[in-house]
């Protein structure tokens, strides 16, 4: 995991950036309902009167507005207005009514005296109903007197003990709808001035309306900005990842390739690095982004008297989750396990399909197939139906809070403690803390599964190569160049209970050639994987040029070595490509050359497009024989110290095997040749030929000394050899 997490620091300051988007994206989602509220609030029900606090108000009015208020209430709102007349010139254009009547104005706008002035100027507008009865405030004001004239002829301590007492009966109301009904006085108010009310609450949802736009403008460009960005990451880090993995895996021994299948690595290296590429884009887009918005609204909505029908909702989406959850979470690593077995099975019948049709096997194949893909899609039908449960169940939730929020809402509204756009407001906020617990279970979904490959990629990545880079590796001594020697080696498979090869000791030196034979099984391709470090003995050393290759560079030492496997591997790409695969820049004589010297210039030849000639993958537009040759082109066109002929010459009739390596004997007097075969034709001339049987050496010497002394070698030549042609090489 610790690799994952190195790759993705990489791009620490993208996601840093990623982040401070959203949040400024959610910033601007979560102001759009408290404008939708204050349209209806202010716009609509206000008529676009955002305070209470009057802008201007005729002497009349405002004397009788400090009536209702306490001396020192009075003081304040003195205060705060100026006494403006006809003399006024300057406000008459503005304010016509001023040839009639005194106006009072608000030197600048002050909310601190918007609690004093409230209460009296609903009282005012109270008292002014025809329907008003003065009884009903239940003051000690006689009959017949109006209130009005009863508060002008009280003392100053009579008239703020009775302001008192009114406060006191409405202090049960709330605040926004004291405003209200202050603001419908304050309409009349101004309308009797002579200020356009309906251009005011015009203007004012038209400018509350623009700012909606410029945000939404402004969130859509964020939502684009992040979307960009998020993706940008993970497709960069998924390629980063698919090139450590692939890289991971270049350095493994054939060890580590037994703990993987090929199927199990193929898709790791693509359908798992899918699923995690799809986790960061919803972790970046979604998992980050629904908490701020859900926090945020939250925030927006914890003083409400509702914020217990939230709770309600959260604990009920979270025991839901629970519940799916604990039903998917063991079948998402199955999946996984499924497709590797699905790639597997695939593979097998995709490479073997001539096998397949020469034993008409078909239908065995495709029955093992459909087993392997039903296996895969009962798991996945089961995983999507309980997952299916979730959408449904969610909107029914959501839903069903909405109307929940409908009903109690409504009857505030009714009882007058709750406004229209506070309301719509708390629906919408209630949706987003619904909604970011929403995509957070539907991004959940993927969130199992993108572990369980996030697991799998941290095997590969986590899992150490067995043949290990030395710190301060040991140079090769010029002087042993191309002597190869093995010490008492010992080697056991990993997790075998014996060794495979057991006390080998021999030694070649340059400008000989040393064959391996023996019967099926004996260790002959295994103790050649062993020069090149493809598995470390477990006993003994190997020494080339004089030092132990445990000690040397790995790299260098592979550059010593022309290695020609059993099956003879080609890559995709043209002729010209597979013989220069082993070289950054290879000439057009050493390819020729190279060609020629295994037999390959014939059939090239005889291609229309020559050393340009497509070679499809793994070779398979070519004939055995053909990537045979190919394979061993390659070797010698990189000029190595040290050539491994691993059963390579098998696929060969036995015309081109002998004059393959006549050729091969001009270029390679200087060169250790080390060739592992089964026909006694290909080993004859060898300077010294290696015996094996179960692991050990039973016979070294050259051919007719082992006819003479080695048993098994002499089965192997009388199975092979016609009694004459025995006669012959004796």
């Amino acid at each position: 995991m610790r690799h994952i997490l190195k790759i993705l620091k990489k791009y620490s300051f993208y996601i840093i950036l990623v982040f401070i988007l959203l949040f400024l994206q959610a910033s601007c989602d979560l102001s759009l309902p408290e404008y939708t509220s204050d349209i209806v609030n202010i716009g609509i029900q206000q008529y676009g009167i955002e305070s209470p606090v009057p802008e201007v108000i005729t002497e009349e009015e405002y004397d009788k507005l400090l009536l209702f208020m306490t001396s020192e209430s009075k003081e304040k709102v003195n205060n705060n207005y100026i006494l403006i007349t006809k003399e006024d010139t300057q406000y008459l254009e503005k304010y016509p009514l001023l040839n009639e009547e005194n106006l009072y104005i608000l030197k600048e706008d002050n909310e601190d005296i918007k609690d004093i002035i409230t209460l009296p100027m609903i009282m005012v507008y109270t008292t002014g109903q025809d329907n008003f009865d003065i009884s009903s405030l239940n003051l000690p004001i006689p009959e017949g007197v109006s209130i009005y004239d009863a508060l002008k002829l009280m003392d100053e301590q009579q008239h703020d003990e009775l302001i008192n007492k009114i406060n006191e009966k409405y202090s049960s109301d709330t605040v926004s709808l004291l405003e209200q009904t202050a603001i419908v006085y304050l309409k009349d108010e101004y309308i009797k001035i002579g200020i356009d009310v309906e251009q005011i609450q015009i203007n004012y949802i038209i400018i509350t309306g623009l700012k909606m736009i410029v945000l939404a403008l402004i969130s859509m460009v964020l939502t684009i900005i992040t979307v960009l960005l998020s993706s940008r990451i993970a497709a960069y880090f998924s390629k980063d990842l698919r090139k450590e993995v692939v890289s991971k895996v270049m350095t493994y021994s054939n060890a580590e390739f037994e703990s993987f299948s090929t199927a199990s690595l193929i898709t790791r290296s693509t359908n798992d690095i899918q699923q995690i590429q799809m986790l960061i884009v919803m972790l970046l887009r979604v998992v980050f982004y629904a908490p701020i918005m859900g926090l945020g609204a939250l925030a927006k909505v914890s003083g409400s008297e509702m914020s217990y029908i939230i709770a309600l909702a959260v604990a009920t989406i979270i025991g839901v989750v629970i519940i799916l959850f604990a039903l998917a979470m063991p079948k998402f690593n199955k999946v996984q396990k499924l497709i590797d077995k699905v790639n597997l099975v695939s593979r097998e019948i995709l490479t073997g399909i001539p096998v397949i049709r020469a034993f008409a096997n078909e239908k065995h194949e495709e029955k093992r197939f459909d087993e392997a893909n039903k296996d895969l899609t009962k798991v996945n039908l089961f995983v999507n139906r309980i997952m299916t449960v979730m959408m449904p169940t969610m909107m029914f939730i959501m839903n069903g809070v909405s109307v929940l929020i409908v009903w109690i809402g409504a009857s505030k509204i009714d009882a007058g403690t709750m406004q229209v756009g506070t309301l719509m407001a708390f629906i919408t906020y209630t949706m987003q803390i619904i909604m970011a617990f929403l995509m957070i279970s539907m991004v959940s979904i993927m969130i199992p599964r993108a572990f369980v490959s996030l697991k799998r990629i941290g095997k590969v990545l986590d899992k150490d190569s067995s043949i290990k880079q030395i710190a301060k590796p040991v140079k090769f001594k010029e002087e042993l160049k191309g002597t190869v020697e093995f010490k008492d080696v010992y080697f056991r498979y990993p997790d075998a209970l014996e060794d495979v090869l057991q006390n080998i000791s021999f030694k070649a030196v340059k400008g000989t050639t040393t064959a391996f034979i023996g019967s099926t099984g004996s260790g002959k391709s295994t103790l050649i994987n062993l020069i090149p470090r493809f598995y470390d003995v477990t006993g003994g050393k190997i020494l080339i040029d004089g030092v132990d290759i445990k000690n040397t560079d790995i790299k260098q030492l592979r550059s010593k070595i022309g290695y020609v496997p059993q099956k003879g591997m080609l890559f995709k790409g043209t002729i010209e490509s597979n013989i220069g695969f082993g070289l950054n820049k290879i000439s057009k004589e050493n390819i020729v050359k190279s060609a020629s010297i295994s037999q390959s210039l014939e059939f090239i030849n005889n291609k229309k497009d020559k050393y340009q000639s497509e070679i499809s993958q793994g070779g398979a537009n070519v004939s055995g024989g053909q990537r045979q040759r190919l394979a061993i082109a390659r070797a010698i066109a990189i000029d190595p110290e040290i050539y491994i002929f691993d059963d390579s010459f098998s696929a060969l009739d036995y015309k081109t095997d002998l004059k393959l390596r006549q050729e091969l004997n001009k270029i390679t007097k200087d060169a250790t040749i080390f060739i592992v075969a089964q026909r006694i034709s290909t080993v004859m001339q060898a300077d010294q030929i290696i015996v094996l049987d179960k692991g050990k050496i039973v016979g070294i010497g050259k051919h007719k000394e082992l006819l003479k002394n080695c048993k098994i070698y002499q089965e192997i030549a009388s199975s092979q050899l016609s009694k004459e042609e025995l006669d012959e090489t004796r």
